[in-house]
């Protein structure tokens, strides 16, 4: 097998492992393929005084397994959930620990988040201001820091080659992937444990979101019909929480410790709108760039793709955008394509969707099925591809797909994968 394509290494995922709405890898997978949603009334905040009171929650989670109970106090939640995904990403890998360590020097830690531990910073500034000004914690400050889930996978691991915290919205899980093959191609690493996570389920990020009408209203009582992407009553998303974390890795390391192989990055891209905070370019402007700019990195052509995963959000302006800018840059072949849209069964983790959609898109490489895009009912003269319906669909043969994150601040990702 040649290890090198177009003069570049070749790169590889050979582990991945996840916490959602839905479960672990396993769960996660039967149950996107089954159309299953884990959206529903949220037991883990009170949510009398919003008027959201639906999300993509984690229930149950107990990192107890992995990390200390004295530690984890230390910790937010996000970097639990960074932890986790990173032990059993590991462990899928083939790989234990103590292995990652002995080639420490040559792994890369790479794992981003929007928000960080937001939760251990308000509760430290909480809790000094009840004591009069007095007693303020410093490690509250230290814990809710955004590279804090990087820290504690690269402190655990052993691993003290190049540590990066991407912090692009909802683009970040793709741009760590992106990152991660970048590295490695330029020789700085073998290896690297790479993705994005999110724990923003609080009662303030619902209620600015719902504030700006981002997030769906109107679902309360059906919360697993609330995520409609690209049906035409669409009308918001819904907030969730999670990702995933990868291992990434030369195709020749992978060869040599005969790894199983998910899939090899063939490609990918990042773009700005450079236009608004929070509105997407109506013209799609970023969204064309990261998708022409994947092809043109992956080398291949707009045919050889044969499965998008969207972005998919279910507002009004994303999907439609979304939909126009696959047509321009697919032309006619675009409505050969089947798209889907994992957040309709587990809502908008923010950092971490990147991560799980490309979970999803390794979910369909290995058994060869597309998961549905549920709650699509009634279609949008807007929205006229081929979004799989509500009901999964074998596709014997598949190789090679696309999934695409686009973000707040205009941050756009697309890559591109190709089971080997």
């Amino acid at each position: 097998m040649e290890l090198t394509r177009h003069d570049r290494k070749r790169v590889v995922i050979t582990g991945l492992g996840l916490v959602s709405p839905l479960g672990e890898k396993a769960a996660f997978w039967n149950a996107i393929q089954a159309g299953m949603s884990g959206i529903r009334r949220l037991e883990n905040i009170e949510t009398e005084h919003l008027d959201v009171k639906i999300g993509g929650e984690i229930r149950d989670f107990d990192s107890s397994a992995y990390i200390p109970r004295k530690q984890a106090r230390r910790m937010g939640r996000a970097t639990q959930f960074a932890i986790v995904a990173a032990v059993d990403a590991v462990t899928d890998a083939g790989l234990s620990v103590d292995e990652i360590g002995a080639i420490g020097e040559r792994v890369a830690t790479i794992i981003g988040t929007t928000l960080g531990s937001y939760e251990v910073g308000e509760s430290g500034i909480e809790s000094w201001r009840r004591s009069g000004y007095r007693h303020a914690n410093p490690m509250s400050i230290v814990n809710a820091l955004p590279n804090m889930p990087a820290h504690y996978v690269s402190k655990m691991m052993a691993a003290v080659g190049p540590l990066i915290t991407p912090s692009v919205a909802c683009a970040t899980g793709i741009q760590a992937i992106g990152e991660a093959t970048d590295l490695i191609q330029a020789g700085k690493c073998d290896l690297a444990i790479a993705g994005a996570l999110d724990a923003v389920m609080f009662d303030y990020i619902l209620a600015g979101f719902s504030a700006t009408r981002a997030l769906t209203r109107d679902y309360n009582d059906a919360p697993e019909q609330a995520s409609r992407p690209f049906d035409a009553d669409r009308s918001g998303f819904v907030l969730g929480e999670g990702g995933a974390i990868f291992i990434i890795e030369s195709l020749e390391r992978a060869l040599k410790r005969d790894a199983s192989i998910y899939a090899e990055v063939l490609g990918y891209a990042a773009s700005s709108d450079a236009y608004h905070v929070a509105a997407p370019d109506p013209n799609g402007g970023g969204a064309k760039r990261a998708m022409r700019w994947t092809l043109d990195d992956a080398r291949v052509n707009p045919s050889e793709i044969e499965h998008i995963n969207s972005h998919g959000s279910s507002t009004q302006a994303n999907d439609a955008i979304e939909t126009a800018a696959i047509k321009e840059v697919f032309g006619e072949a675009a409505y050969n394509i089947p798209v889907t849209s994992t957040k309709s069964m587990i809502g908008h983790a923010m950092a971490g969707c990147g991560s799980l959609e490309v979970a999803a898109c390794l979910m369909t490489l290995a058994r060869e099925v597309l998961h549905p895009t549920v709650n699509y009912e009634t279609p949008d003269p807007a929205c006229d591809l081929d979004y799989v319906p509500n009901t999964a669909r074998d596709v014997p043969g598949i190789r090679t797909v696309m999934s695409n994150s686009f973000g707040l601040g205009g941050q756009n990702a697309s890559v591109v994968l190709r089971k080997i």
